[in-house]
């Protein structure tokens, strides 16, 4: 599916809450789906929210491979980025459990940024933590191991589940320091657009907490109000949905 030129960058003005609640809207899935658990969290969450397509791969460290290099299918993974409709998020599922050694370290995030990743997502651990953050380059993990064991990718491209999401090839996927989210493909170009509406919609409530003077219950109650009276013009955008 094809999205409009502009919808990861509207995307990317967000936070992850207000995505998850503008998905809301369209109701698509049920409400207590299609996100990461809390198991998932972000190492730099001071970094503005990573936006892609799903790159996935299993991974797993506690024991040798069978047979080949470690890093071999490391390069089959960036040769995948071509088919990508937009920048790769790289999704790992750590089969051990517990994990064993660190699913990516400095080099590793060095070369998926440099072919155009946007972040990366293991159910697993990480570490260089402080080289990668010099990278700016965002990632979400289970947990942090200062070694890599006998890391090596399994397959690629096949759905994996990282903290309780199933993750597909090529899912569109949201995160920043609150977690990650997907966004279901036929509603992103709409989830982009109404965002920013949504967000005005929420000032009602929100200026009237922080202007300076007495709050009264009957203000909050008004700017409820408001607030209400902006989704239902908002609403109306939605009815295909």
């Amino acid at each position: 599916m094809t999205l409009r030129s502009d919808t990861l960058r509207k995307l990317a003005q967000f936070d992850t809450p207000t995505i998850c609640n503008v998905i809301e809207l369209f109701d698509v899935r049920p409400r207590n789906t299609g996100y990461m658990d809390g198991r998932i969290r972000a190492n730099f969450p001071e970094l503005p929210p990573m936006v892609g397509f799903a790159c996935t791969a299993a991974f797993r460290s506690g024991a040798p491979p069978l047979s080949g290099d470690a890093y071999a299918s490391f390069i089959e993974q960036v040769r995948r980025f071509e088919s990508l409709p937009g920048p790769a998020v790289m999704v790992f599922q750590d089969l051990d459990d517990p994990p064993v050694g660190a699913t990516f370290g400095e080099v590793m995030c060095s070369v998926y940024q440099a072919f155009g990743s946007s972040g990366l997502v293991t159910s697993g651990g990480g570490r260089d933590l402080l080289q990668v953050r010099a990278l700016n380059y965002p990632v979400f993990t289970g947990t942090t191991i200062c070694a890599h064991a006998y890391c090596h990718i399994l397959h690629i491209g096949e759905p994996v589940r990282v903290g309780g999401l199933v993750v597909r090839q090529g899912d569109l996927l949201h995160g920043d320091a609150n977690g990650v989210t997907s966004i279901p493909l036929e509603i992103a170009d709409e989830v982009a657009e109404a965002a920013e509406a949504f967000c005005e919609a929420e000032k009602r409530v929100i200026g009237y907490c922080r202007r300076p003077g007495k709050k009264t219950v009957e203000g909050l109650a008004a700017a409820r109000e408001a607030f209400t009276e902006a989704m239902g013009q908002l609403y109306p955008k939605l009815q295909r949905w």
